[in-house]
């Protein structure tokens, strides 16, 4: 009798432990994405996470995805809401939606992406190359020595170089404390015009304008939103604009550094995967870059009768 209830016993247990086998294999996992506002690179970083992350996981993880409207104050609401649903994991696309899921959880695991700098977006010293805590992710930052070197290769006889970015986004202060001195040290006399939100830009850009030989815009949200406003403007009064991706290069530039956003969501979504799958230690993890090349906005180019070099590569239009 002790033998057949020892057998039982041990059936019962290895069933058990098949169902757990079954339950792991079986998890699923929820993935909130709090994205800034719609923007061909935002957008396309968001769909590149999204499908990296389907291809390492397939159908166990699911996406609840919503659109700030290029509102920092529904950036939080959303990521409360995130927190509230209990998700996995967090994207936040864009330095607005990184600092709002900073302060939604410092428990659920927060993957950035689509943000320069995360030491001073999150205001980190003795910054080590990961956050220390529950946030990593992947930059668009491009050096600020290249970006300059864009400008100096294309315009060399230019004297005054405007600055033109929100004031309000925290990345974009940064590229323009990170170039404004490379570019002081090649000559040019360097002045920033920041713009508090969409209602000042046609007027900021028309005085930076007005006050330079060539502008420079950095990675910046509010600006890409209004690409159309301010390459109005600049084409008016012959202004050429070196710009700090391809997005925004493409609505209002003539020539930028470029690196593709699908890519930089993909290694994000790899990340993911790593977190969620295999329980890697986000707080540990290395923000990850992209590469980037030299490209040009053909069409303005062209109505500003500037002639690149053989190395910089055509924006697709």
């Amino acid at each position: 009798m002790k033998k057949i209830i020892t057998l039982i016993l041990a059936l019962s247990l290895m069933f058990s432990l098949a169902l757990c086998g079954t339950a792991f294999a079986d998890d699923s996992y929820t993935v909130g994405i709090c994205q800034l506002v719609q923007h061909p690179a935002l957008d396309a970083a968001t769909q590149g996470f999204k499908d990296a992350l389907t291809k390492a996981l397939g159908d166990k993880v699911s996406f609840i995805e919503q659109n700030a409207s290029g509102d920092s104050a529904n950036c939080a609401i959303i990521c409360n809401q995130f927190v509230s649903d209990d998700v996995n994991l967090i994207l936040a696309n864009a330095t607005p939606a990184l600092l709002a899921a900073q302060a939604a959880t410092n428990k659920i695991p927060v993957l950035g992406t689509s943000v320069t700098d995360y030491a001073s977006a999150l205001d980190i010293d003795g910054w080590k190359g990961y956050t220390e805590s529950n946030i990593s992710g992947t930059s668009d930052g491009v050096p600020a020595a290249e970006l300059a070197a864009v400008v100096q290769e294309l315009f060399p006889d230019a004297r005054n170089v405007g600055l033109l970015y929100c004031s309000g986004e925290p990345n974009s202060k940064f590229q323009a404390e990170e170039i404004r001195p490379v570019l002081e040290g090649m000559g040019y006399k360097v002045s920033d015009y920041t713009f508090a939100d969409s209602n000042d830009v046609a007027a900021v850009t028309n005085n930076a304008c007005d006050d330079n030989d060539v502008l420079y815009i950095p990675t910046d949200n509010t600006a890409a939103s209004n690409a159309e406003l301010i390459n109005n403007v600049a084409l008016e009064k012959k202004i050429p604009i070196v710009a700090g991706e391809e997005g925004l290069c493409s609505g209002c530039g003539v020539a930028t550094l470029s690196i593709s956003y699908y890519d930089l969501g993909t290694v994000t979504g790899e990340m993911a995967a790593k977190i969620l799958a295999e329980g890697a230690d986000v707080s540990t993890m290395e923000i990850q870059y992209a590469p980037f090349a030299k490209k040009f906005n053909k069409t303005n180019c062209d109505i500003l009768g500037i002639t690149v070099p053989e190395a910089y590569e055509a924006i697709a239009e």
